[in-house]
């Protein structure tokens, strides 16, 4: 088994970092270099493309965090979790799901996300 709960830990630090070395640091550490991450809003490939998505999430959304939503569930090369995005310390107004896959080092080398709620637009 690759996947652990903590890669989830792991995977949201890399997705809370604001400042693009560590950020990219992080990815290169927890992401394999062939990485494919894809949502409802991105399909992207590489961890330039994920660093390019997880910078534009920030530019979205100045100023919010990810943290998970409740215990990660992991199982051989598989990890699922939910995630809240929102001000610290108040309500998420954004919450999604992702699935990752582990490579045999056990880098994630796919992210299938989903969002579960939504702002609507101003």
């Amino acid at each position: 088994m690759t996947a652990t709960p903590q890669l989830a830990d792991r995977y949201l630090a890399a997705w809370n970092e604001t400042d693009p070395a560590a950020r990219r640091a992080l990815i290169q550490e927890v992401f394999a270099e062939d990485v494919t991450y894809t949502d409802p809003m991105a399909d992207v490939a590489g961890r330039a493309a994920l660093d390019a998505t997880i910078a534009a999430v920030h530019e979205m959304f100045p100023g919010f965090v990810f943290r998970l939503a409740g215990p990660a569930d992991a199982h051989h090369d598989q990890l699922r979790f939910t995630w809240h995005l929102g001000p610290e310390g108040a309500e998420a107004p954004v919450i999604g799901s992702d699935v990752a896959v582990t490579d045999a080092d056990g880098r994630i080398r796919t992210v299938l996300g989903f969002l579960d709620r939504v702002p609507s637009p101003a």
